[in-house]
């Protein structure tokens, strides 16, 4: 059909003008996208993506931070070594096998599987054993807990947990077990607490962290007389704090005898690789199951841990997640088949003989010390040294003992305990800072308390600890006994001090390592406590500014940031020449001052605003009077003006000044007759401490003076001027108003004596011979 022009004409116009409007819609809706990308999407994100180098990088600074690393984090980046470029290499491979095709990755991982678990149970002296490899050092256990469960209880797959309602089970694990393994196995099982039964360790026979056999007997039967059912045991090679060893063939008697599984860890199981080991390790090689943590014994990074286990049904092991079907998960051994191999049967037991061989070299060193005491279990083969300081009361001074046979306990005795904790506390923080390479920490027992445990086996391989890292050990701790065992014994004294020091108050903190806290106790008549806690918390800051400036070694704190008292004075170790009177004296003096001159400054204040108030009644009082001469007419400001052209009117200036020493306002008509301003009395001398006694040169503060009894004997040669100026100064410089302490007053009587008694005896045999004189001088000394 024919189309009118016109409509074919405006059908075509329309058709573009949509065209054009739809062009410019996407237009914007492109535009709008790519300001919603620029906006919404993470930098690192927007483009076409970054290179290689600037990935690499951003994770080199996330790494390392903006800051500079600490000591112990790079020496361990450093000590990865090839072997551990192995290990890396094996996450890598895992990941790029896992696309190759089904068959092939099946063959490829089977071999991989088989060939690590055939390796570590020959290296492990472990038979016939199957392997499962985990990332979590307690998820073996956990499956073996679940393998056991399908075991014991036939109908488990089908009805759950309705079985073991029937008959609970019971997991009985150590009480030196590490903390949370029990809870963490019962969350994860979805049984409850009352499931998981902890067996004490001996404490009348054998190692004080050795499970209780006779107990352990006792509670098996004890549980199945209340219709449960013991299920698993779970004993250690090697406990988490001290490193000992369970009776592992008395209690895999137990277990057969209860039909029990007998699971050991502990890192006491790397010894199993050498060519000797000690019986009571050996015989964990008869136990159902074990985990082994090859990452840290031989310095590994990212490996997994291995669970070696007994069992003949493998569908039971599939259902408790010991074997999987999926190949990909079989990569985890990768890792490991690598650096095994790398590493061969001579470097793999290399390095745990290093291990035991640093133990055996520290603990060889610690014999020969006095006030360290050491926990091993095995001294030929332990490969773990847990070591704490301790005085034994026998090598105390007398006085302690004296103390102890009075009535009253003493202070140190009765708080023993914590004061050793926190003692020893210290000394491993100060070892691990000395000599980061050493791995030594800090470890709480249960019986023993806080203590420094070297455990090689867990740190030599990734800090590279060596020979000579042991010798510098030994050589800080034998720096820092002298400083224990003085500071041990002048807390008594220190604390005696402080108690008969009136302004002093002696503050009982067994959590701090050092000599003691002390704070000066500010006494106010006033009611107000916030003034009051102002004030001494002022005075106290500033005595600890005080004390920090003086040269000498102490140092002066104010305590650990949590957990610490307000306003005192924390005092850190001390050595065994140190002066304790003299530092308490020198506190309480400083401590005065700093009050006297909180106080005058006070006094200044209210003295001023009093003078200001006088100040200005006499003003006005002055001006009142000058209305009164001048008369009214001479206030007007055109008549005054005139009247004064005509008659001047003299008046004589009548000022004022304070006086701050005298406090009182004074007239300034002296200062205009002299023209000169008066100074008026002289002010009151800042008070001093009394303790500030002439030092030699080079000898620190708070330090005890060594003299011979003699010393007077041997300056005959002197004149008696040159005693009498010694005298002076030696006796402290007192303040007007100021008292010399007691030990101070009689120190100066005694040689004003003596100078005077060599006086007398120069006068008097002045014409004998000079043997005489030399015998009358001696006994003049002795007096």
């Amino acid at each position: 059909k024919m189309v009118d022009p016109t409509l074919a004409e405006m059908g075509k116009n329309l058709n573009e003008a949509m065209k054009m409007l739809e062009d410019n819609q996407r237009k914007v809706e492109e535009e709008n996208e790519k300001k919603y990308a620029r906006k919404d999407i993470p930098g690192p994100l927007q483009g076409s993506g970054q290179d290689m180098v600037s990935i690499l990088q951003l994770v080199q600074n996330l790494m390392h931070g903006e800051e500079e690393e600490e000591t112990s984090q790079s020496y361990r980046l450093q000590n990865v070594g090839e072997q551990g470029h192995m290990a890396l290499l094996g996450h890598s491979l895992a990941a790029y096998i896992s696309v190759l095709d089904r068959e092939r990755l099946r063959k490829l991982t089977t071999r991989i599987l088989s060939d690590t678990t055939l390796w570590l149970c020959r290296l492990f002296r472990y038979e016939n054993g199957s392997a499962y490899y985990h990332e979590d050092d307690r998820e073996g256990l956990l499956k073996i807990c679940r393998l056991v469960i399908h075991t014991r209880y036939e109908d488990y797959t089908l009805e759950g947990f309705n079985v073991l309602y029937t008959k609970q089970p019971v997991i009985y694990i150590s009480s030196a077990a590490r903390a949370g393994l029990g809870q963490a196995l019962c969350n994860q099982l979805g049984l409850p607490l009352s499931c998981m039964c902890r067996v004490p360790c001996n404490t009348m026979f054998g190692s004080q962290h050795q499970m209780d056999v006779a107990l352990l007997d006792r509670l098996i039967k004890d549980d199945v007389e209340f219709g449960k059912l013991p299920l698993l045991l779970v004993a250690n090679a090697g406990t988490p704090g001290a490193g000992h060893t369970d009776k592992l063939g008395r209690l895999k008697e137990l277990c057969e005898q209860h039909k029990m599984w007998l699971h050991v860890e502990g890192v006491n199981l790397a010894t199993l690789a050498l060519g000797y080991v000690s019986s009571s390790v050996l015989a964990a090689t008869k136990c159902d199951s074990m985990t082994l943590t090859l990452g840290s014994w031989l310095g590994l990074p990212a490996v997994p841990a291995v669970t070696l286990y007994r069992h003949e049904d493998p569908s039971l092991s599939l259902a408790a997640g010991l074997t999987s079907s999926q190949p990909v998960e079989k990569l985890r051994a990768l890792p490991l088949w690598l650096s095994l191999q790398y590493l061969g049967h001579d470097g793999i037991v290399e390095r745990i003989k290093h291990a035991s061989q640093l133990s055996q070299r520290l603990l060889e060193n610690l014999k020969n010390l006095d006030f360290i005491k050491t926990s091993v279990e095995d001294e030929l083969s332990s490969p773990v040294v847990v070591f704490k300081f301790y005085q034994e009361y026998s090598n105390r001074d007398q006085t302690s003992h004296a103390a102890q046979a009075s009535t009253i306990q003493h202070p140190i005795i009765s708080n023993e305990g914590h004061i050793y904790d926190t003692f020893n506390q210290w000394l491993g923080e100060q070892l691990a800072q000395l000599v980061p390479a050493s791995g030594v920490d800090v470890v709480e027992l249960e019986d023993e308390g806080t203590c420094v445990r070297f455990s090689p086996l867990m740190t030599s391989a990734v800090l590279g600890t060596e020979i000579q890292d042991i010798d510098h050990l030994v050589d800080c701790l034998k720096m820092k006994i002298p400083v224990l065992t003085s500071t041990l014994q002048l807390r008594e004294e220190f604390e005696q001090e402080v108690r008969r020091t009136v302004s002093l108050l002696y503050i009982e903190d067994l959590g701090w390592p050092g000599l003691g806290v002390v704070r000066y106790n500010y006494h106010s008549d006033e009611k107000n406590d916030d003034k009051q806690e102002k004030e001494l918390e002022k005075i106290n800051a500033e005595l600890l500014k005080k004390l920090n400036e003086l040269e000498s070694d102490l140092t002066f704190s104010l305590g650990p940031e949590f957990g610490g008292q307000k306003n005192c004075v924390y005092i850190g170790m001390v050595t065994e020449d140190l002066d304790v009177s003299e530092l308490v004296e020198t506190i309480a003096a400083t401590g005065r001052e700093i009050e006297e001159n909180s106080r005058l400054l006070e006094n200044m204040t209210e003295v001023v605003r009093k003078g200001i108030q006088e100040a200005q009644l006499q003003l006005q009082k002055a001006n009142e009077e000058r209305l009164l001469e001048e008369g009214l007419l001479r206030q007007i400001p055109v008549v005054g003006s005139v009247l004064n052209w005509f008659s001047p009117f003299q008046a004589s200036p009548k000022g004022r000044t304070f006086n701050l020493t005298a406090g009182s306002l004074e007239s300034t008509e002296s200062m205009y007759v002299s023209k000169a301003q008066g100074t008026g009395s002289t002010p009151p001398p800042t008070p001093t401490s009394s303790l500030a006694k002439q030092r030699l040169p080079g000898q620190k503060a708070f330090k005890r003076s060594l003299r011979s009894s003699d010393g007077f004997s041997e300056t005959s040669s002197l004149s008696h001027c040159d005693d009498l100026d010694k005298l002076d100064q030696r006796s402290p410089n007192l303040s007007p108003g100021q008292e010399q302490g007691p030990l101070e007053m009689e120190r100066a009587e005694e040689q004003k004596e003596v100078v005077q008694a060599k006086t007398d005896t120069e006068d008097i045999h002045s014409d004998q011979s000079p043997p005489d004189c030399t015998k009358a001088e001696e006994q003049a000394s002795q007096r």
